[in-house]
């Protein structure tokens, strides 16, 4: 049988360096921000005003901004909160707080087959090229794997979903453009129950969550699949485009709202200095974030570790 945890296991000991290198481009921007704010030992008021600016900058929004420097001025106007260090020492502590409802890997129990996994986001988040990545690391564990082409709007979004049906050797269960959604998902469900497939991952058409015919689309999809098995979808994932800034925490709490997400992956890491978005995410809604990407190859897309993505904002030589 397979195992209990496996996406905890095929985190790639190498996950952690690439995602430094690629999310600081050589420096955190929060390390960075501290030595600029902060050149000397001594913090005066005028820093911890700045400092507000630059995570609001970052992109940590407002609530987990107010929420970080209150903190900050509390320590401040207290007397323990007069150097660089002793900054650099509370933002990880209260930061490293914010992440820690977002820290729980997703598992796939060995009792639920076909573990369906529900992927929904906006256009251009990088959706379907996350379900190939899963797809491949899935299988990497020995776990067989299962694909549904529920984009049936653009078939461009089919044939990139056979492509990687191709690479990674799984079957890409796939319809007509213009098919109902929710028929190509309730095929690919009863091909995945009736072959044994351990996982079935399916696509969805690109919406803006402004959408609500689309979004109604969504929660029909939810419907069919919880009549062929009262749990599923186990895991309804929302992709997030990291570069999105503030938008993409509204969509989180749009999808949220409408679908009730159970986790979230964050894309292209590597493309913004501002990695705020993920405790803004974290501090508002409280939702699992299952991966992060930081590239374009399978090895640039890890499960989400809170302390991982700690280590790689506050350097070692900035500790």
């Amino acid at each position: 049988m397979a195992n209990a945890d496996p996406v905890r296991s095929i985190r790639q000991p190498g996950f952690l360096t690439r995602m430094r290198a690629r999310l600081n481009r050589g420096d955190s921007w929060l390390t960075y921000d501290l030595r600029n704010l902060l050149p000397g030992e001594t913090v005066d008021q005028d820093a911890i005003d700045e400092l507000e600016t630059q995570l609001l900058l970052a992109d940590l929004g407002v609530a987990a901004t107010a929420q970080v420097v209150d903190r900050l001025q509390t320590m401040f106007d207290g007397g323990r909160l007069r150097t660089r260090r002793d900054v650099g020492e509370a933002l990880h502590e209260h930061l490293g707080t914010l992440l820690a409802s977002a820290d729980e890997p997703l598992t796939i129990p060995d009792h639920t087959r076909p573990f369906v996994i529900l992927m929904v986001g906006v256009n251009g988040a990088g959706k379907t090229t996350t379900i190939g990545k899963l797809a491949q690391k899935f299988r990497d564990q020995g776990l067989s794997v299962m694909l549904a082409a529920g984009d049936t709007f653009r078939a461009a979004a089919v044939e990139q979903l056979q492509e990687w049906g191709r690479r990674v050797d799984v079957p890409v269960i796939a319809q007509a453009t213009g098919s109902d959604p929710a028929s190509v998902v309730f095929d690919a469900f009863s091909a995945a129950r009736a072959r044994g497939t351990d996982v079935l991952i399916a696509d969805t058409a690109g919406r803006l969550h402004t959408q609500a015919n689309l979004m109604e689309e969504l929660r029909k999809i939810k419907r069919v699949l919880g009549k062929l098995d009262e749990y599923a979808p186990h895991e309804i994932m929302l992709v997030v485009d990291a570069t999105a800034g503030g938008n993409a925490l509204q969509q989180a709490v749009a999808f949220h709202d409408a679908m009730g997400l159970t986790g979230l992956t964050l894309t292209k890491l590597d493309g913004s200095a501002h990695g705020g978005i993920v405790f803004a995410i974290a501090q508002r809604l409280a939702l699992p974030i299952r991966f992060v990407g930081v590239g374009e190859s399978v090895e640039d897309l890890g499960p989400f570790n809170a302390g991982e993505f700690m280590e790689a904002l506050f350097d070692a030589r900035d500790s």
